[in-house]
């Protein structure tokens, strides 16, 4: 008596099924690199049923109050970015207390893309990550929604 085999389908999500939605995080009093995981999760899709590895199903991600994270340890004195005009001898360092003080929301954003994967889709996942200063943020209008932040 021959098995009968039965075929299920797997589910890919395409950009016309995908539903993305808008989220709110407040960094205020957040560890930086607990803080980025969670973020670069929701911005990979990696929160949703239908995440797809190939496809951008992710939400958009709203942050606030980027001055006001913390850092564990004496990373505050001791964490180094590094970034190179091109030129000979253009190598600059910056510690993360200057970082924080200059511009705190590429400190954030940093962190996001360091746990991202290198690779064009990922470059497009980034580019829905918005991050302030301060409380204010101009997407109101997007309504977005408090993200729960794991501790």
């Amino acid at each position: 008596m021959p098995r009968a085999f039965f075929r299920m389908k797997t589910f890919v999500a395409t950009a016309e099924n995908r539903q993305r939605d808008w989220y709110v995080v407040d960094a205020e009093g957040q560890t930086l690199g607990r803080l980025a995981t969670q973020i670069a999760d929701a911005l990979r899709g990696k929160r949703k049923p239908t995440y797809t590895p190939h496809v951008d199903t992710g939400d958009f991600v709203v942050v606030v109050n980027a001055e006001k994270i913390r850092v564990t340890g004496d990373k505050l004195a001791q964490k180094t970015y590094w970034r190179h005009s091109g030129y000979p001898g253009g190598i600059k360092s910056r510690s993360l207390a200057e970082m924080l003080e200059r511009r705190p929301e590429e400190v954030i954003r940093k962190a996001v893309k360091g746990m991202l994967p290198r690779n064009r889709l990922a470059r497009r996942q980034l580019t829905k990550l918005k991050v302030y200063a301060g409380p204010e943020h101009p997407h109101e209008a997007q309504q977005p929604k408090p993200m729960e932040i794991q501790r």
